[in-house]
């Protein structure tokens, strides 16, 4: 069971505001560790209160809140942004 992962369209519009070697740099370890793992947990956090049942990944100084899918084997790259700014 490998995951598939996808984002919304709110996270590919905070990419494309990016510089461009941020954007790489997050890419490349969606790539790394998410794309085709089989247990997506393992990178990252859950979350609670009003993000509950959402996950967190850290990358570097951003954070990219998820949303996993077991059902669908997906993994949805809700928003991506810079640590303190994220959780708004």
């Amino acid at each position: 069971m490998k995951f598939h992962v996808e984002l919304t369209t709110e996270a590919k519009k905070k990419l494309k505001k990016m510089d461009k070697y941020t954007a790489f740099f997050i890419i490349g370890w969606v790539r790394k560790h998410l794309e085709g793992c089989s247990d997506p947990r393992q990178h990252g956090k859950s979350l609670k209160s009003n993000h509950q049942g959402e996950w967190r990944y850290r990358v570097g100084d951003y954070r990219l809140l998820a949303d996993i899918q077991d059902d669908a084997i997906l993994i949805l790259i809700l928003t991506i942004g810079y640590r303190r700014d994220v959780y708004e």
